[in-house]
């Protein structure tokens, strides 16, 4: 059964991006080390992301344009993007739009994740949900040096300290990198 692990970086006030949905403010900060995303990565057998999420990265990284980055970073991981738009995907990708509940959609993920885990990218709201229908099992936080006046909250939802156990703190330059296990 495939775990479902939210792993992005956050504000110290708590935000994963800013009003306008960029996440700039990220690649501004200096002194941190690029995580072990192959590492990482060598786990996850499927990406979920929002619509905001997605948008962004397409944007950002021209991976309509380039669909060979898409594969570069993320191979040939099947992504889900829950959304209620027409979006378009990069050639070649496996990427599949969501309409509905998170619920509804949960059979297909563990499917096509087998028996690796999946990646909850984002957003927080999103993630929200896979909490809320019983599927978020680790929350992966690096705490970056910035704050922000507005944003996308990292994670809208109440998660009472009962259900959250803390299994790893790293530094890692200017970031604290923080690792929970979510408890039903």
């Amino acid at each position: 059964m495939p775990r479902f692990v939210f792993y992005t970086a956050s504000t110290l006030n708590g935000y994963l991006a800013d009003a306008d949905h960029s996440l700039e403010w990220l690649f501004a900060v200096e002194g941190g080390e690029q995580p072990d995303m192959a590492g990482f990565l060598a786990d996850i057998g499927v990406l979920v992301l929002g619509s905001h999420t997605y948008e962004w990265l397409e944007d950002h990284e021209h991976l309509i344009e380039n669909p060979a980055k898409w594969k570069s970073w993320y191979a040939e991981r099947p992504t889900f993007v829950f959304t209620s738009r027409r979006l378009p995907a990069p050639d070649g990708v496996d990427v599949r739009f969501v309409a509905g509940s998170v619920a509804d959609a949960l059979p297909a993920i563990r499917s096509a994740a087998g028996d690796l885990d999946v990646w909850l990218v984002g957003g927080g709201d999103l993630v929200g949900q896979f909490d809320d229908a019983g599927a978020l099992d680790e929350i992966q936080i690096s705490l970056a040096p910035v704050t922000l006046v507005s944003g996308k909250p990292l994670l809208p939802r109440r998660i009472e300290s009962d259900r959250l156990r803390l299994s790893e703190v790293t530094r890692n330059g200017q970031f604290v990198d923080l690792k929970y296990t979510v408890l039903r």
